[in-house]
């Protein structure tokens, strides 16, 4: 278990939990892979002992494969365009061209919100965007006739051109892309992701949360993921919780992330995020994830993911972050000096210095880091010489470790 210092402790003894519980989490601490079976019965735990020693393996196993530290990407959130041909059952994010929100960013946007992100210490730029507009809009595509652009992805690329012309490092997280939009993007790119969410298709039956959102097929979401490793993109994964999948579909998303990064060793962080209700979406009315719950999928997740990056949205989950911490994650992925969580407007960033305290008083030292893992830098194909050049030339000015 872990003190209030954060120092470590002991761990539990596992002789009181039932058999088969003591069993997978002793298996854990030895390096046997946990099961989809079993990563299910520890989802279902609900026992406070079995729960507090889940959270204690996990702890243990990220201190052991991580260290004693956490990270974050300060960044820049660059909202392309809100316009998106999905209309999943929880986001307010998306809009049609009519609504009053609706908007697409002009060059001197793009440009204008990078440099001052790079002035207040910035070092990413997240691209994030809805899906394919130009498919079911008529009036985007006159928008991006007038901007110079066929098509959203000419025009991402530009946006990621003029980001790194201010000194950032682009992460594009465009939805879903096919292999030649990818590699279009490589180039431009310290990184890039797509949240697979769930693999369950039965969400995309009527009444499910993805009914009304093609690009949510998980079958597509695994082949651009698989396609990634392919091209050796360093990329970013991750599901989301509480959206009417079962925690056996839970278990076996993260092993379809496990199996995937097993083959192409290219998937460099995995997000846990936790599903939040918002206002006039059909899911408004549903009941959000609870902190044990998060905590538990979290742990499982560091037992499945091994030494994987795990991240935890920490605007998501502010009254929880010792609990997460505890729980096995390293790293609370990006947090804006100057722009909102466009996705999750309500949910707004933690202070880093607020956070630092927090990760201090459990133990653990918090640093920036880029938006690519160190391990990706020099590990041979996954950067081209230009964008190796872009993140060398960062580290130089800002001075952060990559």
């Amino acid at each position: 278990m872990r003190t209030l210092t954060g120092e470590s402790s002991a761990l539990p003894s596992l002789g009181s939990l039932r058999p088969a519980i003591a069993r997978t989490l002793e298996g854990a601490l030895s390096g046997d892979a946990v099961s989809i079976d079993q990563a299910t019965d520890l989802l279902e735990l609900r026992d406070g002992d079995e729960t507090a020693a889940l959270l204690a393996v996990a702890g243990h196993l990220r201190d052991k494969l991580k260290g004693r530290e956490t990270t974050y990407s300060p960044k820049v959130f660059l909202p392309v365009t809100n316009l998106c041909r999905d209309y999943c059952s929880y986001c307010t994010f998306r809009k049609d061209p009519g609504d009053a929100e609706a908007w697409t960013m002009l060059p001197e946007e793009i440009r204008s919100w990078s440099e001052r992100g790079r002035d207040q210490g910035c070092i990413e730029a997240l691209m994030c965007l809805g899906d394919k507009p130009e498919l079911v809009f008529k009036s985007y595509r006159e928008t991006l006739r007038v901007l110079g652009h066929e098509t959203t992805i000419d025009y991402v690329a530009h946006a990621c051109e003029i980001a790194l012309d201010a000194g950032l490092l682009p992460h594009t997280n465009a939805g879903l892309m096919s292999a030649d939009e990818m590699a279009r993007l490589k180039p431009l790119n310290a990184s890039m992701g797509l949240m697979l969410e769930t693999t369950s298709e039965r969400l995309r039956q009527r009444g499910g949360a993805h009914h009304n959102a093609p690009d949510k097929e998980p079958a597509l979401r695994l082949k651009m993921t698989r396609e990634a490793g392919e091209l050796q993109i360093p990329f970013t994964s991750g599901l989301l919780v509480g959206i009417g999948e079962t925690r056996r579909e839970r278990a076996e998303t993260l092993d379809a992330i496990r199996r995937l990064h097993a083959a192409y060793g290219h998937i460099q962080e995995v997000i846990v995020q936790n599903f939040r209700a918002k206002p006039r979406t059909r899911m408004a009315a549903e009941v959000e994830p609870e902190s044990l719950e998060m905590a538990r999928t979290v742990a499982v997740a560091r037992l499945m993911l091994r030494d994987m990056n795990l991240q935890a949205p920490p605007n998501l989950s502010p009254y929880d972050h010792r609990l997460l911490l505890a729980a096995g994650i390293n790293d609370w992925g990006g947090i804006s000096p100057i722009t909102s969580d466009y996705v999750n407007p309500e949910a707004r960033w933690p202070m880093v210095n607020v956070l630092s305290e927090t990760c201090r008083a459990e133990g653990y030292a918090l640093r920036s880091r880029l938006p690519v893992y160190a391990e990706y830098i020099e590990h041979p194909g996954f950067l081209d010489l230009a964008m190796r050049a872009a993140v060398e030339a960062v580290v130089a000015r800002r001075g952060v470790s990559s």
